[in-house]
């Protein structure tokens, strides 16, 4: 019998998840579909465009990734504190980037007010919204439902494009986090795909390496960094030593365990 997700997914506990989707179809998700003879590698520049777009509207920060064959790995963490400091503003803003507004909520974010008679259910409106900008359902209900009807409508069919629900498991400490990072990093080199990190497209170790070079470029020669990439929840040393959110390890500690 399936779980209920506010019994799996508790942010009280931990705020960390690591979370894969699989697709249902003997057809690829992305790569070489040896069934049908097509290529299907440009979809996966799909899931990491939406996640780019997912990961600046939610309070939901995205620690690794990669994007295999047939499946997918996420490593996500809720910002409860980002969500909880949301101007109903920000988040009617928000949530209208992914969806078509209540049209209360439309004119409140015109005219900067509305009538008390409205005001009620305005407030319904940006509760639940909010509530929903700190979910790692609604983030991944996003993700799949869009994938899927970009790949039903390239393949011309219709049903189910994914397995079925996408399942979590809560990372409870710094030693579950890392562990499962590097996991979900390595994928591509486990699966024989490519035998480095640096060739490991579609992931986020091949993306925090990248810019982590970069950055050595870009502070010599006073060049702006790329925004080609969305941004990564980033490594900030020593947990004693964090004064900003983030991964409590040193990057160059998680290249050389990685290694």
């Amino acid at each position: 019998m399936t779980i209920s997700r506010r019994k799996l997914i508790e942010p009280q506990i931990t705020p960390f998840y690591h979370v894969i989707n699989r697709c249902v179809r003997r057809a690829y998700l992305c790569g070489d579909d040896p069934y049908n003879g097509k290529n299907y590698h440009h979809r996966r520049g799909w899931i990491v465009n939406k996640i780019k777009q997912l990961a600046a509207v939610f309070c939901i920060d995205v620690c690794a990734y990669a994007v295999m064959s047939n499946h997918y790995h996420l490593v996500l963490k809720i910002d409860t504190e980002q969500q909880q400091k949301l101007t109903p503003e920000e988040v009617i803003s928000r949530w209208l980037q992914l969806f078509n507004g209540h049209p209360i909520a439309v004119d409140f974010l015109k005219e900067g007010q509305i009538g008390a008679d409205k005001q009620q259910a305005l407030s319904n409106l940006v509760a639940e919204w909010q509530q929903r900008l700190g979910s790692i359902s609604w983030f991944m209900r996003c993700l799949n439902e869009e994938i899927a009807r970009k790949a039903n409508k390239e393949d011309q069919c219709k049903g189910a494009f994914w397995e079925g629900r996408f399942k979590s498991q809560a990372l409870l400490d710094e030693q579950a986090l890392l562990s499962c990072m590097m996991y979900v990093d390595l994928n591509p080199i486990r699966a024989g795909v490519t035998s480095s990190l640096q060739q490991s497209d579609f992931t986020s170790i091949q993306q925090r390496i990248r810019e982590h070079h970069q950055a050595k470029v870009s502070s010599s020669s006073k060049l702006p960094p790329s925004a080609n990439h969305f941004q990564l929840l980033p490594f900030v040393g020593a947990e004693h030593q964090a004064k900003t959110a983030g991964i409590h390890f040193a990057f160059a500690d998680y290249l050389e365990l990685i290694d």
